[in-house]
Formats: structure tokens, C-alpha cells, sequence
């Protein structure tokens, strides 16, 4: 029988029921969930310390070269690839400079040169996003690799950008282990990429203002050599060795000009000669219009500039930069840098420091130009006003005196107060005319002997030696500076016609030699004798008039009322 409230009888065989069976196979399960879900936690946890180590790492210095490689070696380390590489950007979209890790020491100077940006380097320029391959060399893009080159499978690319531009892109290869980088690499990468770009901004920004520094003392250094007193040779020079040093570059050049012909000079070079001649360089149309349009320019090879001969230019100087010497609306002259083919082209934030270090240095060199055209005017006016006191004061006194002893010596009776009268009349004389010239010595100082103020003395000194005449001879303004060289010929040949015309015919003791340089130079031969006699070949003041006319001037020639005669020949200095 069984009873009613239970079923049947179980005997003693019968084990726990199915449900507890399935109950512990599922927590055995959930278990196992758990646990996995715990190693993805700490995978998670240890990718993400990594990625944070990685980002500190790329993060830890400010120095740029340093930096671009703490960036590939994070990145290799964080994805576990073999190799990695950052191609940072030209201006063009090609790859400047590309900076790799995993190599093996002596395999990089196997393969050539550094990428440019072909192939499948070259997609990740043309579509800036990131690229994860199984096997790189199935990607249409890809052209193979050069000779000596180890095997690469997988591939795994991201760009960096730094503000709204790409600085460069991330590649790595070769997945360590054999197999293929994951989405959570690309994630982690693309992560550091961002972490990158401004870690090279801070970067770049720090090397900039250093490199601002670095020019801010150089143009310091300009100026001290400008207030020194240094030539402009010298200065120039310094320019041209300071851009060398600030650039990198294997060569620097000043060309002074251009001039009437389109031809420059050479101011001042520094590092590898380029075979410039001193004078009548020819440039290329590009340097001109650096000159013409006061902007700079920046070309492939240095026959962009130069057109002096394309032989003489060394064949490995490549990348060149051209800015101009501006000061205000002058270009007095084009600086030119150059580095050597393969070398790494001028990026656009070194030429504003270039261009400014150039107009600064141009703007010291025209500053010290009108102070020394400044200075000698004002040497000038004071000689003009110490040459005119002498005259006014000294030399008229002396003569007073002089003509005070000689009708005293008339008044003597003894023959020995006679003589020593004559004699101290005679010292007067002499002290005069040293005294004058000692005058026009001072004017004539700067010229080196060779100064119109010491050329008119020289030639009527010339003329009135032995006469009996005694001359005087003033000057007015800074004829030394702006009587031009074409006219000094001329000047000296209405001087000598003048003054001898009053030597010989005019019968007076005096002739005063005026010269005036205002807008005209005005020369006047005044003398005190009875004037030229009628009868008197008149084909030297012919001569002067025709000399004056074809200057765009004027002669006149007429009786003094007092008596004598005076000669004025005027041409005018500023004659377009």
C-alpha cells in the first residue's frame, strides 16, 4: 500500500534531482563568465595603464626631435608591433622626415632613402584615416619593398593631427607573435595618436620660441657690431654666417642689388662657396621677384636664385630659401639659404624668422648709414663755420695788421725797421695762406686728399702761384657729398678758366673763389682789377658756357660796379 500524502517509494538508489544537477552546471558557467569577464577587466585595465604610460611617455620632454621618437617607440610597445615609423609632412604632402624604431643597427644604411610617400605610406597621405591590413602586401597600393628590406605582413596606420592639419602619420608593422593588430589596437593607437599631436604641438611650440631666442640674439648681435662701428662688409658678413649657424643650412649668401642692369654684388657668403664673383651676378627670376614683390620664396634647388652659370653652382645644394633685405619700402638687398639635396626642406615656420632677422639687419645697416651721413654734415656745418670764423675774423685782422705794418714801414727812416717791418708783413702773409690751407685740409679730411673742397684749393693754389694776386677761397653747404663725380671735370674746368683769366688780364691783387651746393652749385670768380680787355680771345669762356648749357645751367660774365669783374657758372645738382 502506499500512503496517501506521498508518492511512490524511492528506493535507496536514487540520487538528487535533475534541477540541482542543471543548477550547478549553470554556476559553474556563470562562474566561468566571471572569470573571463574579470581577465577582460584586467586586460582592459592593463591596455588602458598602458596607453596612459604611453601618453606620459610621449608627453615627457619638449624637445622635438626627442619627442617624435618617444611617439613611434609608445606606439610600438603599447600595439606590440616589431616596427614602427612617423613620416612627418612636408608643405608639398610628401614626407619630410621619417623617424623608425625596430630596425636592426646597419640595416637602415642598406635601403636607400628614407620613404617619401609612395605606395602604401602614400594612401594614409591621400585619405587621412586609419588603415589595419592582415597583410600589407595584398593592398593594391602597395609597390613592394627595396632590397635588404625585412619581411613585413601586417600593417597598422593612423594620422596625427595637430590643430586641424596632419602633422604625420603612425605605421606599424608585424603584429609580434605572427598575428594581426586588433580594432582594440587601432582604438588604442588612434587614442595615442591624438595624445601625440599635442604632445608635438607643445613640442613645436617650445622650438620655435627657442629658435626665436636663438635669432633675437643673433640680430642683438648685428646691431652691437652696427653701434661698434664696424664696416658694412663685416656686418654683412656676420648676417650671412648667423643665418648658416640658425638654419642648418650648407650654405648663405647676401646679394646686394639690384642694380640698373638687374645685377647684384656680393655682400657677404658663409659655409660651402658657390663660386660668386664680387660683382655682376646675374640672378635667376625668382630672386628678382623675391626683390621686386619684398616676399620671400622658397625653391627646390639653388638655379631657382642664381643664373651666374649653372656649373659653377655645387650640384649638392638642393632645398633653398630666398628673403628680402627690406627696410621700409627700400630692398637694399636678398638673403639666400641652402642645404644640401635630400636634406630636409625649409618648413614655413622658419621663414618669418629669416625674413624678419633679414629686414632687421637691413634696417641696422640703413640706420647706421644716416647716422654717418648725419655725422658728417654736422662735421661739415662745423667746419664751414670754423672756416668761415678764420676768414671773417682771423684772416681779416691779419690783414688789417699787415697793412698796418706796410704804411708804417713807408714812415721809417732807419733801413733795418724797414726790413724787420717787411719781413714780419711777409710772416703775416704766410701765416695767412697756412692758415687757409690748413682750412681746407680739415674740409678735405674724409676724402683722403681727394675731396672737391681740397681739389679747389689745389687748383687755385696752382694758378696764382708766382702772381702777384692773393686769393680767397670759400666754400658753402657739404659740397663734398653732393657735388657727383661726373661733375667734379667740369667744376675744376670753369675754376681754372676763371681764376686764370683773372690772373692774367684782370690787373687786380685780389680774387675771391665762391662755391655754393643748395639745389644748383654755384661757382663765382670775383676779382678787383679793371675787368677783361675787350680785345681778349674769348674762346675758354666760349668753352664754359657750353659745358654749362649741355648741365642744364647757366654762365654770365659781367663788369662789377666797383670794378673787376665777376664770373658766375651755375648747374644744377639734382638733374633727374
Amino acid at each position: 500500500m502506499t500512503r496517501p500524502d506521498r508518492g511512490p517509494d524511492r528506493g535507496p538508489e536514487e540520487g538528487p534531482p535533475v534541477s540541482g544537477v542543471l543548477a550547478g552546471l549553470r554556476l559553474d558557467e556563470l562562474l566561468g563568465e566571471v572569470q573571463e569577464r574579470l581577465g577582460q577587466i584586467v586586460a582592459a585595465r592593463d591596455r588602458m595603464q598602458s596607453l596612459l604610460d604611453a601618453v606620459l611617455a610621449v608627453g615627457a620632454g619638449l624637445e622635438l626631435e626627442a619627442t617624435l621618437r618617444r611617439i613611434v617607440q609608445s606606439a610600438v610597445d603599447l600595439v606590440d608591433a616589431r616596427y614602427g615609423a612617423l613620416g612627418v609632412l612636408a608643405p608639398d604632402g610628401s614626407i619630410s622626415r621619417f623617424i623608425d624604431v625596430g630596425l636592426q643597427p646597419g640595416v637602415r644604411e642598406t635601403l636607400g632613402p628614407p620613404p617619401t610617400g609612395k605606395g602604401l605610406l602614400g594612401q594614409l597621405i591621400l585619405d587621412p584615416e586609419p588603415l589595419r591590413l592582415a597583410d600589407l602586401s595584398a593592398h593594391p597600393a602597395s609597390v613592394g619593398f627595396p632590397p635588404n628590406h625585412p619581411p613585413m605582413h601586417s600593417f597598422l596606420g593612423v594620422p596625427v593631427r595637430v590643430r586641424d592639419s596632419i602633422y604625420g602619420n603612425l605605421y606599424l608593422t608585424e603584429k609580434v607573435g605572427g598575428g594581426e593588430f586588433t580594432a582594440d589596437d587601432e582604438v588604442m593607437l588612434h587614442a595615442l595618436a591624438a595624445a601625440a599631436g599635442i604632445a608635438v604641438q607643445n613640442a613645436d611650440l617650445f622650438e620655435q620660441g627657442r629658435q626665436r631666442q636663438h635669432w633675437l640674439e643673433a640680430l642683438g648681435e648685428v646691431r652691437s657690431e652696427v653701434l661698434a662701428g664696424a664696416s658694412d662688409e663685416e656686418v654683412l658678413q656676420l648676417v650671412a654666417v648667423r643665418t648658416l649657424e640658425l638654419t642648418a643650412s650648407a650654405a648663405a649668401v647676401v646679394l646686394l642689388g639690384p642694380d640698373e642692369d638687374g645685377l647684384y654684388e656680393l655682400g657677404g657668403d658663409a659655409g660651402e662657396s658657390l663660386g660668386l664673383p664680387a660683382t655682376g651676378i646675374r640672378a635667376g627670376s625668382d630672386l628678382d621677384e623675391v626683390a621686386e614683390s619684398r616676399s620671400p620664396l622658397l625653391a627646390g634647388s639653388p638655379a631657382a636664385f642664381l643664373d651666374h652659370g649653372a656649373d659653377s653652382v655645387p650640384p649638392n645644394l638642393g632645398p633653398s630659401v630666398a628673403v628680402p633685405m627690406r627696410s621700409g619700402e627700400r630692398v637694399i638687398g636678398v638673403l639666400v639659404a641652402l642645404r644640401r639635396v635630400g636634406g630636409e626642406p625649409y618648413r614655413p615656420t622658419e621663414v618669418p624668422l629669416v625674413t624678419s632677422f633679414a629686414e632687421q639687419a637691413a634696417l641696422a645697416l640703413e640706420i647706421a648709414e644716416k647716422t654717418r651721413a648725419q655725422r658728417q654734415l654736422d662735421v661739415l656745418a662745423d667746419r664751414d663755420r670754423i672756416a668761415r670764423d678764420l676768414h671773417d675774423h682771423v684772416i681779416q685782422r691779419l690783414f688789417a695788421t699787415g697793412l698796418k705794418l706796410q704804411s708804417t714801414m713807408r714812415r721809417a727812416v732807419r733801413s733795418d725797421v724797414q726790413d724787420r717791418v717787411r719781413q714780419a708783413v711777409d710772416e703775416l702773409d704766410e701765416t695767412v695762406r697756412e692758415i687757409r690751407t690748413a682750412i681746407f685740409d680739415l674740409h678735405g679730411a674724409d676724402q683722403g686728399g681727394g675731396g672737391v673742397r681740397r681739389r679747389l684749393l689745389d687748383t687755385v693754389d696752382e694758378i696764382v702761384a708766382g702772381s702777384a694776386m692773393t686769393p680767397s677761397i670759400r666754400t658753402s653747404g657739404p659740397v663734398d657729398t653732393l657735388v657727383p663725380a661726373e661733375l667734379v671735370p667740369h667744376l675744376l674746368a670753369a675754376v681754372r678758366e676763371g681764376t686764370t683769366n683773372a690772373v692774367r688780364h684782370s690787373g687786380g691783387r685780389t680774387v675771391t673763389v665762391t662755391l655754393e651746393a643748395g639745389a644748383d652749385l654755384v661757382l663765382q670768380i670775383v676779382d678787383d682789377g679793371t675787368g677783361m680787355p675787350s680785345d681778349v680771345a674769348r674762346s675758354g669762356l666760349h668753352n664754359l658756357a657750353e659745358r654749362a648749357e649741355e648741365l642744364g645751367g647757366t654762365l654770365e660774365v659781367r663788369r662789377r660796379p666797383g670794378g673787376g669783374t665777376r664770373l658766375a657758372w651755375r648747374v644744377p645738382l639734382d638733374r633727374g
